[in-house]
């Protein structure tokens, strides 16, 4: 796992990572007041989080997982 991102890149992961953490204890909020009551939301809910977390990892370790399968993004 060496540095294959940038500032910029870094930046917007680390971003990208806290909205989705924010996203899901929002919807772990709505789905705590019963607005939305099925399982499944609370494996979405999950989803966004782990995303989130890798996201805010992939910022604070620079690398990108998508670069390193060898595809260009753009930032």
């Amino acid at each position: 796992m060496q540095c294959n991102i940038g500032a910029k890149g870094k930046a917007v992961r680390l971003k990208m990572g806290i909205l989705a953490l924010g996203f899901s204890i929002l919807l772990s909020g709505v789905i705590l007041t019963g607005i939305l009551d099925s399982v499944i939301w609370w494996y979405s809910a999950a989803a966004i989080a782990f995303g989130g977390c890798f996201a805010i990892f992939e910022a604070r370790a620079g690398w990108c997982i998508v670069r390193a399968m060898g595809f260009k993004t753009p930032l």
